[in-house]
């Protein structure tokens, strides 16, 4: 059993995590970044939940790069394949679930 309070977790350097749970091979992490990522696809589909701060997500589709801003609250699914990269608005904190091993 664990309680673990989002906003109060913080790291060290960008896009730091602590581990949740490792569930037959899919990870829950939570992530505490102020700098963007990088552009990249995941090896399997990927569940980002915005839990504090705002991010812009951005992502292409159809060779068209988009973006959206994700709020406190907003998920963004990434089925396969789907290149994309998450640059957040000041702090913020995100629980991401994939495949073990993705980037």
């Amino acid at each position: 059993m664990k309680i673990i309070r989002s906003r109060e977790f913080s790291g060290q350097r960008a896009w730091q995590a602590l581990d949740i749970a490792n569930m037959n091979g899919v990870t829950t992490r939570l992530h505490w970044t102020d700098q963007p990522y990088k552009w990249h696809i995941n090896d399997g589909e990927e569940v980002f939940a915005v839990l504090d701060g705002q991010v812009n997500m951005h992502y292409k589709q159809d060779g068209q790069e988009e973006v959206t801003l994700l709020q406190t609250g907003d998920i963004f699914f990434a089925s396969v394949g789907t290149e994309h990269v998450a640059q957040p608005v000041g702090e913020a904190r995100i629980l991401v679930v994939e495949k073990e091993g993705s980037i």
